[in-house]
């Protein structure tokens, strides 16, 4: 995997630089990778922005080939939003699986009531919208969690929805080899779900740890 720098939100220019991802695959049949960060998380994966974002107005398919409106249909509810693709080998199925694992422990945490458990939402964008189709979006995420919203539609509403946020997405390209690249942005934006707004970011190396540590407070909208 190759990588640059890019820096991620004007809320943090001066203080952090965020990475851009190229991931590449030129096999069409790739799998999740069924592995997570086994490393104890920092003390301050998230960085806190002083100035949330405003969730992005997308109104994309979802993996049952319905419409989907991201802010009406996560309206009041701990949202993390992440953007990437299926044929990612690296990055994307290792966040996502991250998040999976992470929303299991939580399942056992019993200081939240059921309903606060429910109440939380993955969503998965896809970079590549050509390749992840509803179809083979939701094979992926079945792999993954089934309850993960996987979310495919036009690129540029997709990159523009990404750009609000401070996230850099390229439009797949073939390299010599024949291998699709998809370059984009890693972090992950957690919503509140009193405010919705996006009030935290985590990078691409937030564990398991960091997000099963953080994630009874994203539910309760309060700063880890």
């Amino acid at each position: 995997m190759r990588k640059k720098k890019t820096l991620a939100a004007a809320a943090v220019l001066a203080a952090a630089a965020f990475t851009l991802s190229a991931c590449g695959s030129g096999d069409s049949g790739s799998k999740p990778v069924a592995v997570v960060s086994a490393e104890s998380g920092s003390a301050k994966a998230a960085t806190v922005l002083d100035q949330p974002f405003t969730k992005p107005d997308l109104v994309l398919t979802d993996t049952h080939g319905k419409k989907y409106d991201l802010r009406a249909q996560t309206k009041g509810r701990p949202t993390l939003l992440y953007f990437g693709y299926t044929h990612c080998p690296d990055v994307c199925p290792l966040t996502m699986n991250n998040l999976a694992v992470a929303k299991k422990e939580v399942e056992k945490n019993k200081e939240l009531t059921q309903a606060q458990k429910d109440s939380l939402q993955i969503v998965f964008v896809t970079t590549d919208p050509e390749r992840d189709t509803p179809a083979a979006l939701g094979k992926w995420l079945q792999g993954i969690d089934p309850q993960v919203v996987g979310l495919t539609g036009d690129f540029s509403t997709i990159q523009a929805g990404a750009r609000s946020l401070g996230i850099t997405i390229e439009p797949p390209r073939k390299e010599k080899d024949g291998k699709i690249v998809s370059t984009h942005g890693t972090q992950v934006i957690a919503f509140s779900p009193k405010t919705d707004g996006g009030y935290l970011l985590y990078g691409e190396d937030a564990t398991v740890d960091d997000y099963t540590k953080d994630l009874p407070k994203i539910i309760k909208g309060e700063n880890p």
